[in-house]
């Protein structure tokens, strides 16, 4: 499992460190399976032991690692379960957030939003997997930070990584383009002022995402650090 070789500060806290696992995990540089040594990645990461067993935690709380008592912790497998567990509560916050939003949201944030989806279909076309996920990321929290709703954020912000990963293999197929035509016509709602209708579109593209029955299947992990990039 390779870690960035470059120096990580002392003031590395667990959030930090919850933040680098959890993107691992989600672009697959820390595949379903992979064993985490609590020690090995506290040596590796240059931090102590304590940021990475809270940030294991917090992990295994979302559904991202697997956590056996007095065993091992690993990487959890895609599954179609916890993915429909998630759509239901990640769906549900983004649509509350959406209602929320959508009268407060200014000539500005709508704007940004589109341009956030022509980034995102851009990136899109062009195989870029990483990036489109980013401009995804954007598009979503503008209505997200309108709304205000802290409780909500929260709660997306603990169980959407879980989706986040089979998101990227939605981006990175040809099934991309319909997550556009989606954002175009979130955007068009709430420019309208369609609150209920934006709130329902918002639900919706969540539950549209469908787990690929191949990656329910837990790949070989190699050991090599030239096959994976850096954490």
């Amino acid at each position: 499992m390779p870690l960035s070789p470059a120096p990580v500060p002392r003031a590395l806290l667990r959030d930090d460190v919850h933040a680098r696992l959890r993107d691992a995990i989600v672009d697959g540089t820390l595949a379903p399976g992979e064993q985490l040594r609590d020690n090995d990645l506290a040596d590796r990461l240059g931090v102590s032991r304590t940021p990475v067993r809270e940030a294991l935690l917090e992990l295994a709380r979302a559904g991202l690692v697997t956590a056996t008592p007095g065993r091992s912790t690993v990487v959890a497998p895609i599954e179609p379960a916890a993915i429909r567990d998630a759509q239901a509560v990640v769906g549900a916050m983004h649509a509350l957030a959406v209602r929320t939003a959508v009268p407060l949201l200014t000539t500005a944030d709508l704007d940004a939003m589109r341009r956030a989806n022509a980034a995102f279909a851009e990136a899109q076309r062009s195989g870029d997997t990483d990036a489109a996920l980013a401009a995804d990321e954007r598009f979503h929290r503008i209505a997200l930070a309108a709304s205000g709703n802290a409780a909500a954020l929260a709660v997306i912000a603990q169980y959407e990584p879980v989706l986040r990963r089979v998101e990227r293999l939605r981006f990175a197929s040809h099934e991309g383009a319909a997550s556009a035509a989606r954002h175009d016509q979130l955007t068009a709602l709430c420019a309208a002022g369609d609150a209920e209708g934006a709130a329902r579109l918002a639900e919706q593209t969540w539950q549209s995402l469908t787990v690929p029955p191949a990656a329910t299947r837990t790949p070989a992990i190699s050991t090599s650090p030239t096959d994976k990039a850096s954490v």
